[in-house]
């Protein structure tokens, strides 16, 4: 199984890659989704950022009221970070408790996405917010460019898709599913030859 993130700036076309993905039978773990999970009432997460930005950011039925949390946050660099510090550990742990589950189940792909509908202004503050583009591309593996037609688009995930479902190499396998089962069989196997062997000496 390979594990591919998938990100990108506001409007590059994430989702539009992503239901290609989904297209192509292949799951996919939507860091978004994660993100207002961990909001909810009663969560770790709902209650930190409840004591930290105070009852305002509630709706009448005590839920988080998100928009309004992200005007506050996407207008002042300190409390953005201030909520990433927050909910971080909150997201991370979720997003790898839905891959743990997509690994257990033997999956070929999961990628990380997130795309919300916001104003102009908010999406302004959300971009200037982001890791800039060019250092996306400097870490990234595979990139692709989303600024021609849909069948540009389409041509290139077709050869994305042959690289990320290739067989994994030793490496990766050694960090799969069935290496890490591999491995243990092999200790397994190790510790009763060897308590076999000391017994008959």
């Amino acid at each position: 199984m390979r594990i591919v993130g998938l990100t990108g700036g506001i409007s590059s076309g994430k989702s539009t890659v992503s239901n290609l993905f989904k297209s192509h039978d292949i799951p996919v773990v939507d860091a978004d989704i994660v993100a207002r999970d961990v909001l909810k009432k009663g969560t770790g997460g709902y209650k930190r950022v409840v004591a930290a930005f105070g009852e305002d950011i509630l709706q009448a039925n005590g839920e988080v009221d998100r928009p309004k949390l992200g005007q506050i946050v996407f207008s002042d660099s300190g409390k953005r970070q201030l909520l990433n510090r927050l909910l971080a550990p909150f997201i991370s742990s979720g997003i790898f408790r839905e891959i743990l589950k997509l690994w257990l189940k033997g999956c070929k792909l999961q990628r990380l996405m997130a795309r919300d509908r916001i104003d102009e202004e908010a999406a302004r503050n959300r971009t200037n917010a982001q890791m800039a583009l060019d250092l996306k591309r400097s870490k990234a593996d595979i990139v692709i460019d989303n600024s021609g037609t849909i069948e540009d688009l389409e041509e290139q995930f077709q050869k994305v898709l042959v690289q990320v479902t290739k067989p994994l190499t030793w490496t990766e396998f050694w960090l799969s599913r069935q290496g890490a089962f591999s491995a243990l069989a092999s200790i397994i196997i190790g510790v009763v030859v060897g308590k076999n062997v000391l017994g008959k000496l």
